[in-house]
């Protein structure tokens, strides 16, 4: 059992640094990808990571990628349901430990010693942010807020610059397309791209919150925080 136990973990490490060398090539070759404030990452322990979220989450591969390679540190992803039902992505959303986790799931995470990244604004944010001022669509969502209390963790916001320029959703797809994903969560709107844009990740001072804090207080400050960049 030992045996089959260290060979299956051997060879998870081994794809993980894989496709995290392969994420990481693609970056640097096509956008030119930089990161900055990869030290604010802890060596060891949780912490929750709050990001801005891009038409296509290339960043998020990049940033997890560095982590692999240059932390020793698998960071953990919310993704949306949607994304497990993508024919061949099963594979990579295990290499990448990606969940589609609920509350408790992601406190459970964290409690466990990991580091999550989650984009609260999710396939709204992605599909019909503006592209201009990159504007955050976070609403009412306050799970994340949640999840820093009640794991009582540090969070990291980040911002990739260009994000929404690598891929790119017409402003006629927006107008059209937004009030159907509303009534049925469906994420049909077109999208266009893949240029080769310079992209620029910025990891912020992490933030800790009191234990009375509020979910509403949380979410307001790490907004505030990932629009400063």
């Amino acid at each position: 059992m030992f045996v089959c136990c260290l060979y299956a973990s051997s060879y998870w490490d081994g794809a993980r640094t894989s496709i995290a060398s392969f994420w990481d090539g693609v970056g640097l070759f096509w956008h030119g990808y930089e990161i900055t404030g990869l030290e604010n990452l802890p060596e060891e322990g949780p912490a929750l990571i709050v990001t801005y979220h891009g038409t296509l989450p290339l960043d998020l591969y990049y940033v997890i990628s560095k982590g692999i390679l240059f932390k020793k540190r698998t960071i953990h992803c919310v993704a949306d349901k949607f994304v497990f039902k993508i024919p061949g992505w099963g594979k990579m959303c295990k290499v990448f430990g990606m969940t589609p986790g609920t509350v408790d799931d992601c406190i459970k995470t964290l409690k466990d010693g990991h580091l999550l990244i989650i984009a609260p604004g999710g396939v709204r944010e992605a599909l019909f942010s503006n592209p201009v001022n990159y504007e955050t669509i976070w609403g009412n969502r306050l799970g994340f807020a949640k999840v820093v209390i009640g794991a009582d963790v540090p969070v990291i916001p980040m911002f990739t610059e260009n994000c929404r320029d690598a891929f790119r959703t017409p402003r006629w797809g927006r107008r059209l397309f937004r009030p159907l994903y509303e009534k049925t969560r469906l994420p049909l709107c077109p999208i266009y791209g893949g240029f080769p844009v310079k992209m620029v990740t910025h990891l912020g001072k992490p933030l800790k919150f009191s234990s009375n804090s509020t979910p509403e207080e949380v979410k307001n400050q790490v907004e505030t925080a990932v629009n400063i960049f």
